[in-house]
């Protein structure tokens, strides 16, 4: 099979994949946002996660980026990476999904394949996205055209771990489409493949890895609350625990992000439909849901014990992204502590390098300022753990009295006055 591949969706996860599979195939990425498609042309990575010399190389190298539909029909790999976000009441928004695979279903023939990336609970690829392909191209499933799993495993800001050197889950909807997708997934990532023995394990798989770390996260976090009610600090706990060889090297903090913070409600409402309520899933997210409200909640109690006048008292807080040394801000909990704080009717000061002040206004109705801020503050938050801000003169941002509350537990000990 001759692969010319299509990626649809180049936001963390499809631009870098796109980026990859170029090295070895023709590749076009396609994205609905002419603006992103516009800079990217340009070489221009807003999003930080090649850089403008990879992503330039690439364009050299024959990589196009689109908002042509006609442009992508010569395809015959198409690979769908958009997201898989829920909506406010917490269930599984497949809208991207399915906009995308109406995309593919106008462009698909005879012969080709279409690979999903998006985190999914297990059964949407088949029963969700399939059948849209199949409405709106007239084709037949595993008859005209072939589909596969290859869930994502990207980690935003992490120039270490980037898409080749993590070990790809893959999958097909037969035997012989499954060697292929693997074929043409190991024949760019280095760290090696694993093939899946269904498209529903694979999903599975996917769904269950961001579960597993938000309910240890979630562990740690409420070891965090009974610790600080005793007087005990918790990042010394977790030193003298992780002398222990098995002893398993979770934080607490804030869990946000298009991962950590979503796939355990899309397992949830998987296992509901199947008649079993989650229960250990359902408390680990109620826990981490809650930690925004409660480090602004921790920080005015420790105003108070200071005799710092909270109302009307000036608040910064450091970092507005889901984590660290990365743009993105989606579903980051950031947001929980500045509505809480504003709700003591504080005046709060985001400060934030890395996001694009545009589009948190555009999403949160915030505004960030990428600059340092001039003005004393009466309290600071450090609530992202950002490279710009380790070493960071922190105190001459601050009045005599104040209040300094460190999330990621970063800064020295003595001079915070709190911590998770």
């Amino acid at each position: 099979m001759d692969i010319r591949i299509c990626v649809i969706g180049l936001g963390y996860v499809g631009l870098p994949l796109a980026r990859l599979f170029s090295t070895k195939y023709p590749t076009v990425g396609f994205d609905l946002k002419q603006e992103l498609v516009n800079d990217l042309m340009a070489g221009r990575d807003t999003s930080l996660e090649l850089g403008d010399e990879l992503l330039r190389s690439a364009l050299e190298n024959g990589l196009v980026c689109t908002t042509d539909i006609e442009r992508i029909r010569d395809c015959n790999f198409y690979v769908v990476a958009v997201p898989t976000p829920v909506d406010e009441n917490n269930n599984p928004d497949l809208t991207p999904l399915v906009g995308a695979s109406t995309t593919v279903g106008k462009v698909i023939s005879a012969g080709d394949i279409v690979v999903y990336e998006s985190t999914v609970y297990p059964g949407v690829t088949e029963d969700e996205c399939i059948p849209v392909v199949e409405r709106v191209s007239g084709l037949r499933y595993n008859v005209d055209f072939f589909a596969g799993y290859s869930p994502e495993r990207i980690n935003p800001g992490d120039k270490l771990h980037t898409v080749e050197h993590i070990k790809k889950v893959t999958s097909g909807s037969t035997p012989e489409v499954a060697q292929i997708v693997n074929n043409v997934y190991s024949s760019v990532i280095t760290a090696g493949t694993h093939l899946a023995p269904s498209i529903k394990v694979a999903e599975a798989a996917k769904v269950i890895e961001n579960s597993q770390r938000d309910i240890n996260i979630a562990f740690v976090n409420e070891l965090s609350k009974i610790f600080n009610r005793m007087g005990i600090d918790t990042q010394d706990v977790l030193e003298a625990a992780g002398t222990k060889w098995n002893f398993l090297p979770f934080k607490p903090g804030l869990v946000g992000g298009h991962c950590i913070g979503v796939d355990p409600y899309y397992l949830a409402q998987c296992a509901q439909r199947h008649g079993y309520n989650p229960e250990i899933i359902l408390a680990g997210r109620r826990m981490n849901d809650g930690m925004g409200e409660y480090v602004a909640n921790e920080t005015i109690k420790l105003m108070l014990k200071k005799g710092i006048q909270v109302l009307g008292s000036h608040v910064l807080i450091l970092g507005f992204t889901f984590k660290e040394n990365c743009t993105d801000v989606r579903n980051t909990k950031v947001i929980d502590i500045y509505r809480v704080l504003k709700e003591y009717n504080l005046d709060v000061t985001v400060y934030d390098p890395w996001v694009n002040p545009a589009i948190a206004a555009q999403q949160y109705g915030i505004t960030i300022v990428n600059e340092l801020p001039v003005g004393k503050f009466d309290a600071a938050i450090l609530a992202v753990a950002h490279r710009e801000f380790s070493g960071f003169n922190l105190a001459a941002l601050l009045n005599e009295d104040h209040v300094i509350y460190d999330v990621k537990g970063i800064l020295d000990k003595s001079i915070i006055d709190g911590r998770l």
